[in-house]
């Protein structure tokens, strides 16, 4: 039967668990327009993903007031 050899320490035992953070989320500059977006999204600006529109984006109305 297997059967450890010597007792894991806490401090070995912990540094095992200690790694389990999620990381932030990766932001990247929109190739068309240059605003920041997550990666691999639509950009919520121009509505553009690789090189396609996907969506239609309105102009915002400030131009107009």
């Amino acid at each position: 039967m297997a059967v450890p050899k010597s007792r894991t320490s806490k401090a070995r035992k912990h540094s095992r668990y200690a790694n389990w953070k999620i990381s932030g989320p990766s932001i990247m500059e929109c190739p068309r327009c240059h605003e920041p977006k997550l990666a691999h999204r639509v950009c919520k600006k121009c509505g553009y993903y690789d090189g396609k529109e996907y969506l239609v984006v309105e102009k915002e109305k400030k131009a107009e007031e």
